[in-house]
C-alpha cells in the first residue's frame, strides 16, 4: 500500500510541459491561429460584457447568463493560451507543480461551469417560449443569480477532489508532460502509482455533467418544439424558432469538440498523440472565440447595440 506521509516529498518541483509532441518544429506557425483566435475571444467577450453592461435593454435574463457565459470564456481562454504561447515562443517550458494544479482545476471546474451556464440558458429559452406571460415573473434577476451560482458551485465542488488527487500520488520517473497545458489524465499518466481512481473520478464527473446537462437541454428543446408546431402559422414557428438559433449553435461549438477530444482521447489508439493535442486545444479555444460572434451576428438587440455604439463613436 502506498504511504501518504512519504508522497508529500516526492511531488515534482516543476512539470515540463512538451508542447505538441511531433509537431514541435512547427510550433510557431501553429502559435499563429492560436493566438488569433485567443485575441478574438478577449475582444468579442469583454464587447458582449461591455454592451449588455451598458444598455438597459438587455438587462434581461437571456443576456445575464450570456454574460455570465462571456466570463466563463474569458476564464477558460486566459487560463490555457498565455502558458501556451510562452511555450510556443519563447521556449518557456516549464510550469510549477502547483501552477499546474492551479490551471488543471480551472479548465476542469469551467469547463463544467459553462456546460452548467448553457443549461441554464435552455430553461431560459424554454419559459420564454412555452410561458411567456410569466417569464419575467419566474425568471426574476434573483433566480437568476441563484442559477448561475448553481452552476459556478456545481463546476467548482465537482473538480476540487482533481488537484487533491493529483498531489498524492508519487512522480519519482519523468516530469515532461506531453500536452500544451496541465490536461488532468496526461499529468497523472505521470505517476508511478494505481491511478484507476483518478480515471473512474474522471469519467464518473464526465458523465454525470454531459449526462445530466445533454438531457435537461434536450427535454427542454423537446418542449419548444411542441409548442412551436402547435402555433398556429409558419411564419410564427420560424420567428419563434429563430430566437433559439444563437444557443443552439454554442450547444454546438461547444458540445462537439469536447466529444470527439474525449472519444479520441478515450477509445481510439490508433490516432497519433498530436491529433488528441489539437482537438483537446480546439475544445478549450474555439467556443470562447464563437461564442460572442455567434451572438454577435445572430442576436438582433446585440447587433444593434454594437452597430450604434461604433456609429456613435464614427460620428
Amino acid at each position: 500500500m502506498l504511504d501518504l506521509n512519504s508522497t508529500a516529498f516526492t511531488n515534482p518541483i516543476t512539470f515540463f510541459l512538451m508542447g505538441i509532441p511531433g509537431l514541435e518544429d512547427l510550433h510557431i506557425w501553429i502559435s499563429i491561429p492560436f493566438c488569433s483566435m485567443y485575441i478574438v475571444a478577449l475582444m468579442g467577450n469583454i464587447l458582449i460584457l461591455f454592451i449588455i453592461k451598458t444598455e438597459t435593454v438587455l438587462h434581461e435574463p437571456m443576456f445575464y447568463f450570456l454574460s455570465m457565459l462571456a466570463i466563463t470564456d474569458l476564464i477558460l481562454s486566459t487560463s490555457t493560451l498565455p502558458k501556451m504561447l510562452g511555450v510556443f515562443w519563447f521556449n518557456y517550458h516549464e510550469i510549477s507543480f502547483h501552477a499546474c494544479l492551479t490551471q488543471m482545476f480551472f479548465i476542469h471546474a469551467f469547463s463544467g461551469v459553462e456546460s452548467g451556464l448553457l443549461v441554464a440558458m435552455a430553461l431560459d429559452r424554454y419559459v420564454a417560449i412555452c410561458n411567456p406571460l410569466r417569464h419575467s415573473s419566474i425568471l426574476t434577476n434573483s433566480v437568476v443569480a441563484q442559477v448561475g451560482m448553481v452552476a459556478l458551485l456545481r463546476g467548482l465542488v465537482l473538480m476540487i477532489p482533481h488537484p487533491f488527487l493529483v498531489r498524492r500520488w508519487p512522480y519519482c520517473q519523468s516530469t515532461v508532460v506531453p500536452h500544451t497545458y496541465c490536461e488532468h489524465m496526461a499529468v497523472v499518466k505521470l505517476a508511478c502509482a494505481d491511478i484507476s481512481i483518478n480515471s473512474l473520478y474522471s469519467l464518473a464527473v464526465i458523465i454525470l455533467i454531459v449526462g445530466t446537462d445533454v438531457t435537461c437541454i434536450s427535454l427542454s428543446y423537446v418542449q419548444i418544439l411542441r409548442t412551436v408546431f402547435n402555433l398556429p402559422s409558419n411564419d410564427t414557428r420560424l420567428k419563434t424558432l429563430s430566437t433559439c438559433g444563437s444557443h443552439v449553435c454554442v450547444i454546438l461549438t461547444f458540445y462537439i469538440p469536447a466529444l470527439f477530444s474525449f472519444l479520441t482521447h478515450r477509445f481510439s489508439k490508433h490516432i497519433p498523440r498530436h491529433t488528441h493535442i489539437l482537438l483537446a486545444n480546439m475544445y478549450l479555444l474555439v467556443p470562447p472565440r464563437l461564442n460572442p460572434i455567434i451572438y454577435g451576428v445572430r442576436t438582433r438587440q446585440i447587433r444593434e447595440c454594437v452597430l450604434q455604439l461604433f456609429m456613435t463613436k464614427i460620428s
